[in-house]
């Protein structure tokens, strides 16, 4: 059991540790991935071709770990809030600065397709409303741990703030409220499972959020992906079924659920489920930072290698005290 400031660096450790562990393989089939480099047990250069990261070193992390500080930064400074006018204007700000060093690594299809509507002036009160991807789930972790799950009426609210401009859905609000609360549950002392199975309790609970779609229910594919990585003790074969039962793509009901399963059945070896998730193919480095993240909050971040965190630190050039003691403040503001 960690405490809440070893859980809240845990979370961002986990985060950064996923998401560069993955961005060799993201977008990546499975048999590709094996063909390429093998079975993936550390951290690895892209090759030159791939197809979102070429040729980046070993250690970088990608729009997961960069899109979750921007969104630390904001609660940072708007004490707790997250302004929707100036979360727009930062991530636009960010993918610009990324094409600027040509980068392929932009904003995902539900984020780039608000926030194009809110660079052509429209409301953003309306732009988020088609977007079912896991871009609000992936960079969620700071409200988390912002917030505590005593007072789940401001958690809601504060989740929803993080994705109204580019996930104004339910299946956008509850997949980011499934990250966020998990890992607000893991900085209380809760376990992973614990963490995992009291968040799926609470989130479908919330406050109806967003515009609805007919997509499958992000917390009813959790659970059913849970189930799923109890059911194989082979690890070939859990692999398969999660490609194959679950999906590893960028839509929230099957990359959020793909790490529930991983975090479930590697509960007690994070490092495992980090490891795991970036040989799935798909959206990779996503599922591998949300899911390092949910269980970093609940062990804290001695659960993964010392030496691929810092070697993601200095790669990535990342402090994440500094913004996880921040966000350990406000929470416990919250809290007076």
């Amino acid at each position: 059991m960690s405490t809440i400031e070893e859980g809240a660096l845990g979370a961002l450790t986990g985060l950064s540790l996923g998401d560069a562990l993955g961005m060799p393989t993201q977008s990546m089939s499975p048999a590709a991935i094996h063909e390429t480099y093998g079975r993936v047990d550390t951290l690895r250069d892209a090759i030159a071709d791939q197809p979102i990261a070429p040729g980046m070193p070993a250690g970088s992390v990608t729009d997961d770990t960069e899109q979750t500080l921007i969104v630390a930064d904001l609660i940072i400074k708007g004490r707790g809030r997250i302004d929707s006018e100036q979360f727009a204007k930062r991530l636009l700000a960010w993918e610009d600065d990324m094409k600027s060093r040509g980068s392929l690594d932009l904003l995902g299809p539900s984020t780039k397709l608000a926030l194009e509507q809110v660079r052509r002036g429209a409301d953003i009160t309306t732009t988020g409303r088609t977007g079912t991807t896991n871009g609000a789930a992936m960079r969620v972790t700071p409200v988390g741990i912002a917030n505590s799950p005593e007072d789940i009426r401001r958690l809601a609210n504060r989740i929803y703030e993080s994705c109204r401009v580019t996930h104004d859905t339910t299946a956008g609000f509850q997949s980011a409220a499934l990250i966020a609360t998990t890992v607000s549950l893991g900085l209380e002392g809760m376990t992973v499972r614990q963490a995992l199975s009291e968040s799926l309790r609470l989130v479908p609970a919330m406050a109806a959020s967003g515009a609805w779609t007919p997509k499958a229910s992000v917390p009813a594919r959790a659970r059913q992906a849970m189930r799923l990585s109890e059911e194989f003790s082979d690890e070939d074969d859990f692999e398969h079924h999660l490609i194959e039962d679950c999906g590893t793509s960028v839509e929230s009901n099957e990359s959020v659920a793909a790490a529930f399963a991983l975090a479930w059945r590697f509960a007690d070896d994070p490092q495992s489920a980090l490891l795991t998730a970036v040989n799935l193919g798909g959206d990779t480095d996503t599922i591998a930072a949300m899911t390092g993240a949910m269980t970093g909050a609940c062990t804290g971040p001695e659960a993964f290698d010392r030496a691929l965190c810092s070697q993601v630190a200095s790669i990535s050039h990342l402090d994440l005290q500094k913004p996880a003691r921040s966000l350990i403040a406000l929470r416990e503001q919250n809290a007076n």
